[in-house]
């Protein structure tokens, strides 16, 4: 108990490893769940029922587990579950998620999240994602592996972003953004795919070429989102080693919606 400064407010009913550190002056409410060696810093509130996993840095002024800001809540009992080795850094809002959906807001494993970011109720955040500060985050918005959000991304509730995809500064979502897409602006449209990405991430060259070509059949061949999937699949025919991008990117059309789209 010597981690937790004097000063901190903790719930009895709390559930913090013995190797927890606690800043001054923050607050810690019964229903919380802190694995091995996170630390949190001073004048953070974490409430609701909140699980964080092992070894997160959780910096200054951080607000996690409060209740979604949604009027048809009603006080159920929804979750925030925050996975490992997580840097969160400080003003941060962190709600949890609403009957309405899956009653949970979840983030992953490994994630670089920067200043005032906020995750509204019942976004799912994968594993590697970076976001940069005021990155802010609707309800419902799901977001895949190595996702990169420029500095003051704006997302609409219920918008998908593909793994590997990534925003410019101040980009502005309406639409589903695919795996590997490159997109700007306000409304944001593709721009590119993020092929240094996929280098640094140890994609072979011809896995690189699969979605250049995938890139092709979505964004330069005029075809329409059935006629492009029906080009993508064939890629795996001709490339096999493409197959689990392939795979992840028809899955990913195949679930969007027509209210929704996909940037263009």
């Amino acid at each position: 108990m010597s981690a937790i400064h004097a000063t901190a407010i903790i719930d009895p009913k709390a559930e913090l490893d013995s190797s927890v550190t606690v800043g001054p002056y923050t607050v810690i409410g019964p229903h919380v769940r802190i694995g091995a060696g996170t630390t949190v810093g001073p004048h953070c509130v974490i409430e609701g029922h909140t699980t964080i996993g092992q070894d997160n840095r959780i910096f200054q002024f951080n607000s996690l587990g409060a209740i979604p800001q949604d009027k048809k809540y009603a006080g159920e009992p929804c979750e925030l579950i925050i996975g490992d080795r997580n840097t969160i850094r400080e003003f941060c809002t962190f709600n949890i998620g609403s009957p309405g959906d899956v009653g949970k807001t979840v983030l992953g494993n490994d994630n670089w999240i920067m200043a005032y970011v906020h995750l509204a109720h019942d976004c799912l955040v994968g594993n590697n994602v970076i976001f940069a500060n005021n990155s802010q985050l609707a309800g419902h918005v799901h977001v895949g592996d190595w996702v990169i959000l420029g500095g003051f991304t704006v997302v609409h509730q219920f918008v998908r972003l593909g793994a590997h995809s990534m925003t410019a500064m101040c980009s502005l979502l309406f639409a589903d953004v695919p795996p590997f897409v490159m997109c700007q602006g306000q409304p944001a449209a593709a721009r590119s795919m993020n092929f240094e990405g996929l280098r640094r991430r140890g994609f072979s060259p011809e896995r690189i070429s699969g979605v250049k070509a995938m890139h092709k059949a979505l964004y330069r061949d005029d075809l329409t989102l059935e006629q492009a999937k029906q080009r993508i699949a064939e890629l795996e025919a001709a490339h096999p080693e493409t197959a689990p991008d392939v795979a992840m990117m028809n899955g990913f059309l195949g679930a969007v919606s027509a209210q929704r789209g996909i940037v263009r």
